[in-house]
């Protein structure tokens, strides 16, 4: 007898985007990478992507495991690379304060965001950087270049558009000199002031923005029609330059591997998780949801099934839009001889524990291995006699031809 794994009594967002997804296509349209999402998301583990059969060598107990969809916005995938993320980046730390930066747009930018988002969403990782290098270049403040990790986030808890950036950034600047390199530390309790940052970030937003203005980058349509005409976009500049930038910079609270941990949730995290999905009928969807604005407290949000979908879509990115994106001295194309570099100037070598890290992620361990030694998981241990090992006896194709072919980048 096969066992499935799935144990959940309440629905996933996989059953809902596969009840409902022709009728909710034909009714409303969808984009060509919003369809690709639904199709990954809604036939992820199941027999359409095909699988294997395992069996347990102690007990003879089998099961079928069907294979993940890989692609980046399903809530069921994207543990294993998160996990060799976190690992990668804790390799890499330095011995230095880190902080937590955090450049949040206004929500007047949303409805543009919605008609143009790879537009708007560049121009944000091109602002926050553009504000953090500024600053590090002064030579009042740290006077050489900064490093910065970047994470994209476009969403609420309660699914609507909150468009912000979660960077975590080395405090101190690499800076050369006719003697050769040198490592100028921040302040330690703070990276930049936080006013400082926010209007300098709203500014180079605002700026940049006027430039693809000009350079009729944008296709006025629907809601945001009116900002076709030069009056209205210039009152728009306007009321977006009365707008607080909000931007948030603080230690992790636990540390620059804590932070790094913090971040990696981003790293494979989607707008909404199963384990919020309460119901699903043929007219609502429930889920839980924490109001930040009224003490962080929990609640439940009910929405009808096309809002909710209509919601969950509008944060599925462009294919291969990089939410994850490397600046400065943490550039991929010179991290590892900057990081030497500092390391050097810094009269650091790397902890025991963080060389053992870094030498796991060059040599590649098993999935199995990996869930083991982060997680603590045995994913190849039998569930029922919690003795025997789980090995595959039998492959089992696809069975059906629209399979979706997944080549999605983080």
């Amino acid at each position: 007898m096969y066992h499935s794994s799935k144990t959940r009594n309440s629905p996933e967002l996989a059953d809902i985007l596969h009840r409902h997804e022709k009728r909710y296509i034909s009714t409303y349209g969808a984009s060509v990478f919003q369809k690709k999402a639904i199709r990954a998301i809604s036939r992820c583990r199941t027999a359409a992507l095909g699988g294997h059969v395992l069996r347990c060598n102690h007990c003879g107990a089998t099961e079928i495991a069907y294979n993940s969809c890989r692609y980046r916005h399903c809530p069921k995938c994207q543990t294993s690379k998160q996990l060799r993320w976190i690992t990668a980046r804790q390799s890499e730390l330095l011995p230095v304060p880190y902080y937590h930066v955090v450049f949040t747009l206004p929500h007047e930018l949303n409805s543009l965001a919605s008609y143009h988002p790879e537009i708007i969403y560049q121009l944000l990782f091109k602002a926050a950087w553009a504000t953090i290098e500024t600053l590090g270049y002064d030579k009042r403040r740290l006077n050489g270049k900064m490093g910065m990790l970047g994470f994209l986030h476009t969403w609420g808890q309660n699914l609507n558009q909150h468009i912000h950036l979660h960077c975590m950034i080395p405090g101190g600047a690499l800076s050369q000199t006719d003697e050769g390199f040198k490592w100028n530390p921040s302040q330690n309790k703070y990276l930049f002031p936080v006013r400082v940052m926010s209007k300098l970030f709203g500014k180079l937003f605002i700026t940049e923005l006027e430039k693809l203005y000009l350079n009729k980058s944008f296709n006025f349509k629907g809601c945001i029609a009116d900002l076709s005409c030069p009056m209205h976009f210039a009152k728009y500049q306007t009321q977006l330059a009365q707008k607080s930038w909000n931007v948030y910079a603080k230690k992790p609270f636990n540390g620059a591997e804590g932070g790094i941990e913090y971040l990696a949730r981003y790293f494979s995290k989607t707008a909404i998780g199963n384990e919020r999905i309460l119901s699903a009928d043929d007219e609502y969807v429930r889920f839980k949801w924490r109001d930040y604005a009224d003490n962080n407290q929990s609640k439940i949000m009910k929405l009808t099934i096309d809002e909710f979908i209509r919601r969950y879509l509008s944060h599925i990115l462009p294919d291969g839009f990089m939410r994850v994106r490397y600046f400065g001295f943490l550039a991929s194309s010179c991290k590892k001889k900057n990081l030497k570099t500092i390391q050097s100037l810094l009269n650091s070598i790397p902890k025991k524990h963080m060389q053992s890290k870094a030498k796991m992620s060059k040599v590649k361990e098993t999935l199995t291995e990996l869930m083991q030694r982060i997680i603590g998981i045995d994913i190849e241990q039998c569930k029922r006699c919690q003795l025997g090992r789980l090995q595959v006896i039998e492959e089992l194709k696809p069975i059906l031809s629209d399979a979706p072919k997944i080549n999605d980048t983080s």
